[in-house]
């Protein structure tokens, strides 16, 4: 029998799954629930012929990938951006013919394979990601309580201490106000609350991870970024070379060339925004923040691009190159030693 190759269109309710043969002929097509057990069931009785199974990367493609893959599935996670660029070439946008293509992107092996993250990592990323909401909600509701009160004329006292405390006090002798923004006040201290829970967290993995504890060893890493870098690389050997970790992230310059036409762009900002965002920001801090110490050295090379470019460039730069030393120290089970003046 012919070797066969399935592609799976995944949507929340339905997967729509294609079965093609070695010379490309479509054996079946049809769609099923999007569930692992009754998608294996479908492709139990073909599973000898079964080469290679292709899905795509998309809200449900972790858990899906992880449970056909224990059930002995030969799935491959392909990038979606790619998968795009073939999928728009057929006229007729359906999730059949979706299927169809992955499966004809199974057969001919024109596609790039995603590794896909471990349940620590996932799990890690999502306490991340709750607690990034947490943050955003507080400074949400603050900024719409400011601006409500800015619309009565009502600015906010400064001698209090506690935004809690300052609020009060504006509203003192405001009570129709008072039924509008007090209810805002209970909702950000609620995120508040919230926030310090998932980031006391976060503290207890970064303590307990010892590869958290190397990497908080460089210059202007703390628990967030240590504990970012780990949820979203997972894995070390997933690169053969450090530098690669700058260009997956999205830290490196896009280039375009064509004929006579040689230049490069802004960094690519592809892969993944979060950690791209800690590790600006911590490099922003050790460029601007950060006194003379271990780091010494690596802000010096920053203010020497600085001065040449941007503070901008330079705080990229910087971030890529934390980016590249966080990979080599986590491969090599080693700490940041300074570099003697």
């Amino acid at each position: 029998m012919e070797q066969l190759f399935v592609g799976l269109d995944v949507s929340k309710e339905e997967t729509a799954i294609c079965v093609r043969t070695q010379s490309g002929m479509v054996k079946s097509a049809f769609k099923k629930p999007t569930d692992p057990d009754t998608i294996y069931r479908a492709l139990m009785c073909e599973l000898e012929h079964i080469q290679c199974v292709v899905l795509e990367t998309g809200r449900m493609a972790n858990w899906l990938y992880s449970e056909l893959n224990q059930r002995g599935l030969p799935i491959v996670c392909i990038d979606a951006r790619q998968a795009h660029a073939v999928l728009s070439q057929m006229h007729n946008k359906t999730d059949k013919n979706d299927a169809a293509m992955l499966a004809e992107l199974a057969r001919t092996g024109f596609y790039k394979r995603i590794e896909v993250k471990s349940r620590v990592s996932q799990e890690r990323r999502a306490l991340l990601r709750a607690r990034e909401v947490a943050i955003k909600s507080r400074l949400n509701v603050e900024n719409t309580i400011r601006g409500l009160l800015a619309s009565f004329g009502i600015r906010l006292p400064k001698y209090l201490k506690t935004y809690d405390q300052r609020v009060r006090k504006a509203l003192e002798g405001q009570t129709d106000l008072m039924r509008i923004i007090l209810p805002l006040l209970h909702l950000r201290t609620e995120a508040l609350r919230q926030a310090a829970a998932l980031t006391k967290d976060m503290m207890r993995q970064a303590r307990m991870d010892e590869t958290c504890h190397r990497l908080m060893t460089i210059p202007g890493i703390g628990a967030v970024s240590a504990v970012t870098y780990i949820a979203t690389i997972d894995t070390p050997d997933r690169f053969a070379q450090s530098r690669s970790v700058g260009a997956y992230i999205g830290l490196t310059s896009r280039k375009y060339q064509s004929g006579d036409v040689d230049y490069s762009g802004r960094i690519s900002r592809r892969g993944d925004q979060m950690l791209r965002t800690v590790l600006y920001e911590a490099a922003n801090s050790l460029l601007c923040r950060v006194k003379s110490g271990p780091g010494q050295h690596l802000k010096d090379w920053a203010i020497a691009i600085k001065k040449r470019t941007s503070h901008k460039k330079a705080v990229v730069a910087l971030a890529r190159k934390l980016a590249v030393i966080m990979h080599a120290i986590w491969k090599d089970g080693t700490e940041f030693e300074p570099r003697e003046a």
